[in-house]
């Protein structure tokens, strides 16, 4: 196990010569195990790519988490299997466990040296991978460069004090509103107070998930509060504020309407397929479920507004993208990496576009995707902010929107909840 380790760290340098040092010789030592015909000058990715090869003894074991959901472990199976036929002089053992993409941070965390050799989470949960040490920094890009490929917007989040280190994967991880055009017009979906009115007449159910920090941020968000992350990781917010009283009040009403309903997903679902909802707030991630609740009206919009003190308020959201990333105890490290580029090229993107409805980054691949999702949620990002937040958020936010879901509204509540969200770290621990 060390001397494939040491070989495959041996082979990312060579291939780092190749892609930043190009123009540049230097004398190479050959990857142990590796013919040592490529003694001097520049190293060519097909070179790194052969010395791995010839370097590689007996099986190489990766593990990969991903997403749990039915299509995401189905395409990336076939991923893997590509990946696998791409290479066949080499014994592979990929095996694919099921992690929740939002509790892919604590699951890593929990044993970085026994955690999956590659595996997919999303921008926001970088910086605590990297503090901890459980993620690897891309020094060696063996078949493309992320700068040249991938979307400029979605490179910087994967970084890290300018180093990279997650690979860019979908470009989509935010929300919007679903809906079914059959039973609703562009009008109804246009506000929350016209959307609830309606669903009230046809008797159908409307909504988002109140008591989830990330849904419920957009409102008041959109209400023209804030709520920041700062350097220690603890929070900074304003929604107890006479803006943040009057977005609260508001949320309240709407949710008061017998049509609105906050189902958390698995609940959504099993309602979606009952025919009883008709509009939800979602991302990407249930776009076939929706589509094929609507059939032929499936539609999709950004957000809707909602009233405060007479003025109408963009409901806002948060905006996201997901990565690859390579642990840093990973065995075979130099495999990891180059599985990792190749779920995140040109081609697995567009395939788990087609299979989950996700958007990807890479531009090549983007130009291919187009749904009525995807239009929805760039219509919502001009609306739409990174996820940047501590983490003594999510408790208190969840106890706010279920005291909201209640109508129990007041600005003790408010100046309790955001007690709660600035509870420094260290009192916290």
């Amino acid at each position: 196990m060390k001397k494939k380790l040491v070989s495959a760290l041996l082979i990312s340098t060579m291939a780092l010569t190749a892609f930043v040092g190009c123009g540049e010789k230097k004398e190479e030592k050959p990857a142990e195990g590796g013919s040592g015909t490529e003694s001097q000058g520049e190293v060519s990715s097909e070179d790194a790519i052969a010395n791995l090869i010839a370097s590689t003894e007996g099986t190489v074991d990766i593990e990969l988490w991903c997403s749990e959901t039915e299509a995401y472990q189905k395409v990336m199976k076939e991923r893997c299997d590509a990946f696998e036929a791409q290479y066949p002089d080499v014994d592979f053992n990929i095996t694919i466990g099921s992690v929740s993409e939002a509790d892919m941070k604590d699951k890593v965390l929990e044993d970085p040296e026994k955690a999956a050799d590659v595996f997919v989470f999303p921008d926001d949960q970088l910086e605590a991978l990297v503090k901890a040490g459980a993620i690897n920094e891309i020094q060696a890009q063996y078949t493309y460069q992320i700068d040249e490929v991938d979307t400029e917007t979605t490179i910087e989040p994967g970084s890290y004090d300018g180093k990279q280190y997650g690979y860019p994967f979908t470009a989509s991880n935010g929300y919007f509103l679903y809906y079914d055009s059959s039973a609703l017009s562009a009008e109804d979906v246009a506000s929350w107070e016209a959307l609830t009115a309606k669903a009230d007449e046809l008797g159908k159910q409307v909504g988002f998930e109140v008591a989830n920090g990330w849904y419920l941020y957009g409102w008041f968000a959109g209400a023209g509060c804030s709520l920041t992350e700062n350097a220690d990781m603890s929070n900074n917010c304003d929604w107890n504020s006479e803006a943040g009283l009057a977005a609260a009040e508001s949320l309240a009403k709407i949710t008061s309407a017998k049509s609105f309903k906050s189902y958390g997903n698995d609940d959504l679902l099993a309602n979606l397929n009952d025919g009883k909802v008709v509009a939800y707030v979602s991302g990407t991630w249930n776009v076939n479920a929706f589509s094929d609740a609507y059939g032929d009206g499936y539609a999709a919009a950004k957000l809707p507004t909602f009233d405060v003190n007479g003025e109408a308020k963009q409901m806002g959201s948060y905006c996201g993208y997901k990565y690859v990333g390579v642990n840093s105890f990973a065995a075979n490290k130099g495999w990891s990496m180059l599985l990792a580029e190749f779920l995140s090229n040109e081609e697995s993107q567009v395939a788990v576009y087609k299979a989950t409805g996700e958007g990807p980054s890479n531009k090549a691949a983007l130009a291919e995707a187009s749904s009525p999702a995807l239009d929805a949620l760039a219509e919502q990002s001009y609306y739409a902010t990174l996820q940047r937040v501590g983490g003594n958020y999510w408790t208190p936010a969840e106890s706010l929107g279920k005291n909201i879901l209640e109508g129990n509204v007041s600005q003790q509540l408010l100046d309790d909840a955001v007690a709660g969200i600035e509870q420094p770290v260290d009192a916290a621990q």
